[in-house]
């Protein structure tokens, strides 16, 4: 991880208050440059063409605005079209993830993690567990809170964080959070979490609704603590609870 400019871009950030870890899945726990996302990306648009009778340029068109105004295309698709959310999901998770790579180093990291680790997705727990299933993590974390769990409600709509931190019985000012869009990081810091900006050099769909983008390294946000680029590193370098948790006694998700 190199020095970022940024809030709180320091060689070793200091995590040893920390007891939840909360992790968002695409663009964050694998690097953007996969392009795994372009792939669900592609498919929300054929999803979209196919079942609405669009052209294909209506059709992006109209994927970009409901995600823009409803926070994803699939609360845009539930609310105006009365869309079946399995039929969605099932459609646009159908992807290629060999472009993921084995990351055992992360896995590491993470299994160094004093506490929980959770993973927070507004994608399904189907896709969630074949990204992680590729990236060698899934036994080490305790569960994965989708868009199902959330009731469709996106982040970075308040009431979804209100639904997790419930769900968890999590204490904010315990819990580091680590999201891909700066966005989605700023309930989380009104809450009282840490919050962690994965950042990327990837080249990124063009027609991305403001603030829908991965974030870029020198980005700079008030309600972001600290900046990385490398989420691999930064978890070796933060300085932790020196208890450890044992992988052992944790269920597959």
């Amino acid at each position: 991880m190199r020095n970022l400019p940024g809030t709180g871009a320091d060689a070793r950030p200091d995590l040893s208050h920390v007891d939840t870890w909360i992790f968002d899945l695409d663009n964050t726990l694998y690097p953007a440059e996969c392009q795994l996302f372009a792939q669900i990306d592609r498919r929300m648009t054929a999803f979209m063409e196919a079942r609405l009778g669009l052209s294909p340029d209506e059709a992006r068109r109209r994927q970009k605005q409901y995600y823009a105004d409803y926070g994803t295309t699939l609360s845009g698709l539930m609310i105006e079209h009365d869309v079946a959310p399995a039929d969605f999901l099932g459609y646009v998770h159908d992807i290629d993830v060999s472009a993921v790579p084995a990351n055992p180093d992360l896995a590491e990291r993470i299994a160094g993690l004093p506490g929980r680790r959770l993973v927070f997705t507004n994608g399904s727990v189907a896709h969630a567990e074949n990204v992680m299933n590729r990236l060698g993590v899934s036994a080490l974390f305790d569960d994965i809170f989708d868009i199902a769990a959330a009731g469709f409600t996106p982040k970075p709509k308040r009431a979804a964080y209100e639904l997790f931190v419930n769900r968890y019985g999590v204490a904010p000012a315990r819990a580091a959070m680590f999201e891909d869009l700066a966005q989605n990081l700023a309930e989380p810091h009104a809450l009282g979490m840490t919050t962690v900006l994965v950042c990327s050099q990837a080249d990124w769909l063009n027609d991305e609704p403001a603030g829908k983008r991965p974030a870029r390294p020198g980005d700079v946000h008030e309600h972001v603590h600290h900046v990385t680029d490398d989420l691999t590193n930064f978890l070796g370098r933060a300085v932790v609870l020196a208890a450890l948790s044992d992988p052992a006694t944790r269920s597959e998700t």
